[in-house]
């Protein structure tokens, strides 16, 4: 476990913290006035390996050649020219800072990236971490990677999970979640939708099932796996050629099919590296790997039966609770575009001319309904 520090001073800034996987949904926007919850689970942090957050850069500034040397294939409409290594944490873990309010930006509903950090050392004044909690973002506070330093400390953190006790666990992320607003003239204030993590997380694996497509057809399982990526997958890709096919795949599954073309697989939640079939001499899968977050993974590869009726008595084995299902969303199913498009630029694949097109046609997908 680490406690992180000032750069300046040495004074401790949290809590001691073990790190986690990076959540896919953490640079995500969500709707318009929408009241997101805290990013980060107590006790945890989490790094984000490219720079994020101001200074930012136009793509006119930065060019082809630096941007593919910083990893990303196709045009984006801006790149930060900020430090790599942002740590995030959840605000409540904080501890010896102080906020300030004018150098913050944001103010909808609170406060965003703005122009930098807007929290500092309390020791020393060093402009420390940027706290967020504006409407549609995800609450958190972001530790500048030049301004604090992580400290070991001695009692030890949670030891390292195999996949068979991360299953064990069975933390799944529901794909239906009640959403709030900051408020309403109408005076409902919330409503149930798919979940925003879902929305990232399906935004995050669209890209790579169209990098892994090779611009044919591809088939995903019936069942919730087909609702959330199936319309997006056929309106994106031309259709008449044999298609490819994706299967779940993962601890607690079977083995991958033989003639399978894609898996999707979970992401460890501890360590963000994806599941891999290992056979005696390594991989035994050629199929091109898709990352889920382990919760999203999770939902899919054992789907929990909602009860329709009620039950009375004794619940038999294998009933939970009597309460009635969760209300189904009024919408179908978009992944979200801007994860969508933030995985997309960084994949290789992203340089095929029908992957830029469906990139400089993104605007279009989404009034379509798409995302």
């Amino acid at each position: 476990m680490f406690v992180f520090v000032c750069a300046g001073c040495g004074a401790r800034l949290t809590v001691p913290l073990s790190q986690v996987a990076l959540p896919a949904h953490a640079h995500q926007k969500y709707g318009n006035g929408i009241q997101l919850p805290v990013l980060m689970e107590s006790g945890t942090f989490a790094v984000e390996p490219e720079p994020w957050g101001p200074p930012w850069r136009r793509w006119d500034e930065i060019g082809p050649d630096e941007a593919a040397a910083r990893g990303i294939c196709a045009p984006v409409y801006a790149v930060s020219d900020g430090w790599p290594g942002s740590v995030v944490i959840a605000p409540g873990d904080a501890r010896g800072t102080v906020l300030v309010p004018e150098e913050g930006g944001g103010y909808c509903c609170g406060l965003d990236w703005g122009d930098g950090p807007n929290m500092a050392c309390e020791a020393c004044g060093l402009a420390v971490a940027s706290r967020i909690d504006d409407c549609s973002l995800w609450q958190a506070v972001w530790l500048a990677p030049d301004a604090v330093r992580p400290v070991p400390v001695d009692n030890a953190g949670p030891a390292m999970l195999s996949w068979a006790e991360v299953l064990a666990e069975g933390r799944a992320t529901p794909p239906v979640a009640p959403i709030t607003t900051w408020g309403s003239l109408l005076g409902l204030d919330h409503w149930w939708s798919w979940n925003p993590q879902w929305e990232a997380a399906a935004g995050q694996a669209l890209a790579h099932l169209l990098a892994a497509s090779d611009g044919r057809p591809v088939t995903v399982p019936l069942g919730l796996t087909a609702q959330v990526f199936q319309r997006a997958l056929d309106a994106l890709l031309p259709a008449g050629r044999r298609a490819r096919r994706a299967v779940l795949a993962g601890p607690g599954l079977s083995e991958p099919e033989p003639h399978a073309d894609i898996i999707l697989v979970p992401i460890h939640p501890q360590t963000g590296r994806p599941w891999s079939p290992a056979g005696p001499a390594g991989p035994a899968s050629s199929a091109y790997p898709v990352p889920l977050p382990f919760g999203v993974w999770m939902s899919l590869a054992f789907p929990v039966r909602d009860l329709r009726l009620p039950t009375s008595g004794t619940l038999p084995d294998g009933v939970l609770r009597d309460d009635p299902p969760v209300p189904r969303p009024h919408r179908l199913f978009r992944a979200d575009p801007e994860t969508f498009r933030h995985t997309l630029v960084r994949l290789p694949a992203a340089r095929s001319p029908w992957l830029r097109e469906i990139l400089e046609n993104l605007t279009h997908h989404m009034r379509a309904g798409i995302f």
